[in-house]
């Protein structure tokens, strides 16, 4: 008999601890959630998972406080109750770990932590002797060995991450939703991250995870709730929840219509192996890593992953190509021609584009429009006398839109108002309107679902195919694995090592990227 997946039951043992019951909520062009219903027990592990666009960050921004709703009603321990605003969100113990940091990175540790609840001497001095005490406490939660003095700026987005937990974790939240917590995090830290969240949820701490890689759900969950277009899509509890039942119940197909790199791509790589180096780095010195010499290349029609664990260096080695810290020593050949990427538009010049790891902050502008955005690395390129031809503008919009099915009302959206994937398509098709020659990528699907992740997918190899060189750095152990012709292993700021694809396996990745010594039949390049 087969398994009702959109009527798998939901029971739980006890009453309910929060409720939701037919949230509904619109922007301009997009009804974002239809009837939402959720339950979350007492000390349960409620995973909420969809592609993107399915409404599940602003359910979460709903329950937290950060957006209203339109309708529907909102319960704890069976009395409804308005959460219009962060503070009341608070009030009842319902704290959110946003998907994008949120700190003020030019204070301490300490002072985030307790932001807006300073303790005080005599109701009006700070007291930042108990604020350091009290910080070192909740950090020690989170297993984050650093001093409450230190700036958040000096932190590693990793770091950061976890400074953001410790600060939800600080407020004795009863229901504590995390959206995305270990996007960027380190192996180790999802780990200790994991621990955390079943200590608490066996203190009758109530945790709603949302999460799109599917292994930590199937690990972590009691019960997962499924959206789908704004709506409930059904729920999976126990034996139910595999990557098969969560996949067909998220995009509304089966698995195996997901993207995987065909066996007809093997003499296009093998054309692409005999293709001369359209990028080389020779000697290649970071910034942030000025010791570790680099080299390594990149042929057209190649795709080569950058693995390691975070803070190995990747994004370095990618924001120095593109010019954003020019090299401190070393040189950067281009078929065979030195370049001196000193700033972005020499790179630009060479024939490279960069789409950064945080799209909000550097890969795209949310309050400006879908068309905007498109056309904003073609501005020096194709203006004239100062503007931009609206001709062109809406050509390339039109062409940008259907070319990466980027799902939107129109090209006069603000692109504020897509979901993840469609921004990371946005963010990608304004410098693929340069047509480069050499595609950077860093966490190309960051954040997004597996559904859009299979389009960013397709969209890479059609760009090798037509002869583009792409080099991407990903946290992702399966990315790295499905995508690479080559792979290069960082740890600490050094290339460990080089994968052809053959040798491409999870234990010889994590093998380097811990630093341990390759083996004898590692290839060098």
């Amino acid at each position: 008999m087969s398994l009702d997946l959109a009527a798998a039951p939901a029971e739980t043992t006890s009453a309910p601890l929060l409720e939701v019951r037919g949230i509904v909520k619109q922007f301009p062009g997009v009804k974002a959630l239809r009837e939402v219903n959720l339950t979350v027990s007492r000390g349960e592990v409620l995973a909420v998972v969809g592609e993107n666009g399915a409404g599940k960050s602003t359910l979460m921004k709903i329950l937290a406080g950060v957006q209203s709703y339109d309708a529907g009603t909102v319960l704890l321990d069976g009395v409804e109750i308005r959460v219009d605003s962060v503070e009341a969100a608070l009030s009842h113990g319902i704290a959110l770990i946003h998907q994008e940091l949120n700190l003020a990175d030019n204070l301490t540790v300490g002072a985030n932590l307790f932001l807006g609840r300073e303790p005080r001497r005599w109701g009006m001095v700070i007291d930042h002797d108990r604020i350091a005490r009290d910080a070192r406490q909740w950090l020690d939660r989170v297993g984050l060995e650093v001093d409450p003095q230190t700036l958040v700026s000096d932190l590693s987005i990793g770091r950061q991450q976890m400074v953001e937990i410790a600060k939800a974790l600080s407020v004795n939240a009863r229901v504590l939703i995390m959206d995305e917590p270990t996007s960027s995090l380190t192996q180790h830290e999802a780990e200790q991250l994991k621990n955390v969240i079943r200590d608490l949820s066996g203190r009758g701490v109530s945790i709603v995870y949302i999460s799109h890689r599917l292994g930590e759900v199937r690990e972590l969950a009691h019960r997962v709730s499924v959206l789908r277009d704004g709506a409930n899509a059904g729920e999976l509890r126990d034996g139910q929840i595999t990557h098969e039942n969560l996949v067909r119940l998220m995009v509304g197909r089966d698995v195996s219509q997901f993207y995987r790199r065909a066996d007809a791509t093997k003499e296009s790589r093998a054309m692409a192996a005999s293709n001369p180096p359209l990028l080389q780095a020779r000697g290649l010195k970071t910034f942030a890593y000025p010791r570790e010499a680099l080299d390594f290349e990149l042929r057209a029609g190649e795709i080569v992953g950058i693995a390691g664990l975070v803070g190995a260096g990747r994004t370095e080695v990618l924001q120095t190509l593109f010019g954003i810290e020019p090299a401190i020593e070393g040189e950067i050949l281009i078929s065979g021609k030195p370049v001196r990427a000193l700033c972005p538009r020499d790179a630009i010049d060479a024939g490279l584009a960069l789409v950064p790891e945080d799209r909000k902050a550097q890969g795209v502008i949310l309050a400006m429009t879908v068309r905007s955005n498109l056309s904003l690395a073609s501005l020096r390129q194709r203006q004239r006398r100062g503007f931009l031809p609206k001709a062109y503008e809406e050509e390339l919009s039109a062409r940008s839109i259907a070319n990466l099915n980027i799902k939107t009302p129109g090209d006069e959206q603000e692109v504020g108002f897509l979901s993840g994937g469609n921004q990371q398509k946005v963010a990608l098709g304004k410098w693929l309107a340069l047509e480069p020659r050499i595609l950077l990528l860093d966490e190309p699907t960051r954040g997004i679902d597996v559904g859009a992740k299979a389009e960013i997918y397709r969209i890479m190899e059609s760009l090798a195919a037509r002869g583009v060189g792409i080099l991407f750095a990903s946290s992702e152990m399966e990315e790295v694995l499905g995508l690479s012709d080559r792979a290069l292993v960082m740890h600490e700021g050094r290339i460990r090592g080089v994968l052809a694809r053959a040798e491409l396996s999870e234990e010889a990745i994590m093998r380097l990227a811990t630093g341990q010594a390759a083996t004898p039949t590692l290839s060098t390049g």
